[in-house]
């Protein structure tokens, strides 16, 4: 008996790249850098003065505003998202048996903003200020709840916590969904970690850009890289049941969900591995659970920390696994800083895209290199067929997955 397969009908972005699949797409063609000094508060005594920010983003248009008080700028994003996602996807969970729906979101970071505001109550007014609804507005499965509440999706629903790689593992667990007979699963991230007090838990870790020039603070695989610049956004996909998909009419299919995998370090807490094996491992796992042999990979979707030692690590393993050849790498991340959970989720619609249009995104502010085929400007790319995403997470996880165009 074919095992079930699940496939990609619905993408939902809210990034700084635009909001909406269309608008998003348009900016990633035109290699349009949103990455631009924080906004929204003086980050002056900061280590980091630059963001990727989503411009224009009114949370009035997707949450009412007795849920908006409840909750984090993350789950705004992640409702719009979700919201956005399914009406492209041309899915109306209403209309669908509710236990055959479920969510699965990533996340890493959670409500700061609620958090931070919360923490202020408490030192500056006492217990008796801070809100009911703390110990859900910052949660790490506020998202997936809310999402969960508001369409009606009573399948197993989830949280996924792995940093940057969370996304592609709720992805794996959406496949894993479908396969055990649901019928569509909402998946993906969101994240809103530029608060004061997300930033200076990130400038713990060292990897921040203190740049202030937009063009240099984030380029990955670059030999000056300074480190990376956070981010806000994300993507939601709905991911179906390719029969089911067929038999409702969905509008498109991007992709096929063909293989995932994820291995860990087993190093130290933050720190990753001096050596790239489970890197790579898990790039081989993903290839060789998609039955996709790396000649038959299209373009890789790199991780791409931006720091000198973590980029040579991911080189090192596209090496090993590709061999000598220069299979095209790019990291459109570079556009919009790194989203955290969002960042792999937003890789993933990236991916979808390139298979649906055989156009390969381009990174930004970065030049070619001899070991590595970057692709830094739009690249046509006719019979792409398969892609890889790669994504690491702070703590030595690992994750990749290969979509591919989906067969008859």
């Amino acid at each position: 008996m074919r095992a079930r397969r699940a496939v990609i009908t619905g993408l939902g972005v809210v990034a700084p790249t635009g909001i909406g699949v269309t608008g998003h797409w348009e900016a990633t063609l035109a290699g349009d850098c949103r990455i631009a000094p924080v906004r929204d508060f003086d980050a002056s005594a900061l280590p980091v003065r630059l963001a990727g920010q989503v411009e224009g983003f009114e949370h009035s248009e997707f949450v009412e505003n007795r849920l908006a008080v409840q909750t984090d700028r993350w789950t705004w994003m992640a409702l719009a998202a979700t919201q956005l996602g399914l009406v492209d996807a041309a899915l109306d969970p209403a209309k669908e048996d509710p236990f055959k729906l479920s969510v699965l979101t990533a996340s890493a970071s959670g409500g700061n903003a609620f958090g931070q505001r919360e923490i202020q109550a408490l030192w500056k007014d006492g217990p008796r200020q801070v809100s009911a609804y703390q110990s859900i507005g910052w949660f790490y499965a506020a998202s997936s709840g809310q999402i969960s509440i508001k369409h009606k999706l009573k399948g197993a629903c989830g949280v996924l916590v792995a940093d940057a790689a969370g996304a592609v593992d709720a992805l794996a667990a959406a496949r894993r969904q479908i396969r055990r007979g649901l019928a569509a699963v909402v998946t993906g991230g969101t994240e809103a970690p530029l608060s004061p007090y997300a930033l200076a838990c990130q400038s713990g870790t060292g990897a921040l850009s203190g740049e202030t020039d937009p063009a240099r603070a984030y380029r990955p695989f670059a030999a000056d890289a300074t480190g990376h610049v956070p981010g806000e956004g994300g993507a939601m996909l709905v991911v179906e049941e390719q029969a089911h998909a067929r038999r409702r009419g969905a509008p498109q299919v991007y992709a096929e969900v063909a293989g995932t995998a994820s291995t860990h370090d087993a190093f130290h807490v933050t720190d990753a591995a001096p050596d790239h094996g489970q890197l790579a491992r898990a790039m081989r796992l993903a290839l060789d659970r998609a039955g996709v042999a790396p000649d038959g990979v299209g373009a890789v979707f790199a991780d791409g920390a931006g720091v000198p030692e973590s980029d040579r690590l991911e080189a090192a393993a596209l090496r090993e696994v590709f061999g000598p050849r220069r299979v095209p790498v790019t990291v459109p991340k570079t556009m919009t800083g790194r989203l955290c959970s969002g960042g792999a989720a937003l890789d993933l619609a990236w991916a979808a895209q390139a298979l649906s249009t055989g156009i390969i995104p381009p990174s930004v502010n970065l030049d070619g290199r001899d070991d590595l085929d970057l692709v830094t400007s739009p690249r046509e790319a006719p019979g792409l067929s398969a892609v890889l995403v790669v994504a690491r997470g702070a703590g030595g996880f690992n994750s990749a997955a290969v979509l591919r165009t989906p067969d008859d």
